[in-house]
């Protein structure tokens, strides 16, 4: 299986602290070394770094890791491969265009037969299952609307759509249309939402603690998602499997 990583936050904010933790796991604390990724939203856009390299060992990933982007949405992947072989075109998230704004999609597990799915004008460049359902998700959105909907529609649409991809398999997935983030649990997906007062947290992965209350204002709301917990010290809520929910501006604001 591969990890996930998403962050929410109301204020742009650094996403090293956690990514640390994911790197490691990418080919030195766990198994996901068959490439990795991560994209980074800035309004509508959004910023976009893959390897096919273990994250652990990635100069990529140390670039990533060195450098203070700071961002309201962001989504990475560390990948086991199980489906497609490994290589660029096959690391996550993957990104499309749809309504005038860039979707990333990231996804952890296996979903039998979607390649039967019809994915319209919206074609995979590599070969895993996850990407193809990512397509065919666009093609249904896109028939869904002819237009970027108001958020309540798309959450309710995006949630259909999460059920019906889940019922031929693991379907573990975080998705963002720059607006929202969607985290859609199968098996296993938890978060945790940091907000003053703010304290300290140590990686698992790593021997890193960060002091929030250093690095941010009473005003801030900041959730991270993760496969797993990334820290030791904080109480991480579990995602219910077979649920939908969504972060904006660090909230949940749907189930």
């Amino acid at each position: 299986m591969c990890e996930l990583l998403g962050m929410s936050a109301n204020v742009p904010t650094d996403i090293r602290f956690s990514f640390a933790g994911l790197a490691r796991r990418g080919g030195d604390t766990g198994p996901h070394r068959d490439g990795w990724g991560i994209s980074f939203y800035e309004g509508k856009a959004s910023r976009s770094f893959h390897d096919p390299q273990p994250s652990a060992h990635s100069d990529v990933a140390r670039l990533i890791r060195n450098y203070p982007i700071k961002s309201l949405l962001v989504i990475a992947h560390v990948r086991r491969a199980n489906r497609g072989r490994v290589g660029l075109e096959n690391t996550h998230p993957f990104s499309r265009e749809l309504w005038g704004r860039s979707f990333v999609l990231a996804h952890n597990g296996q979903l039998k037969g979607i390649k039967k799915w019809p994915t319209g004008s919206f074609r995979p460049i590599g070969t895993t299952d996850s990407e193809h359902a990512f397509c065919w998700m666009l093609d249904q959105l896109r028939n869904s609307s002819p237009a970027l909907p108001f958020v309540a529609r798309l959450d309710k649409t995006v949630g259909e759509l999460c059920r019906r991809l889940g019922q031929l398999g693991v379907f573990n997935m975080l998705m963002s249309d720059g607006r929202s983030l969607y985290c859609f649990c199968s098996r296993r997906l938890c978060y945790v939402t940091r907000r003053a007062p703010f304290g300290t947290a140590t990686l698992i992965d790593e021997d890193l603690r960060v002091d929030f209350a250093k690095e941010t204002t009473p005003s801030d709301i900041v959730s991270v998602v993760a496969t797993r917990p990334l820290t030791r010290d904080e109480t991480w809520t579990e995602v219910p499997r077979g649920s939908l929910i969504a972060f904006r501006a660090g909230e949940v604001v749907a189930r």
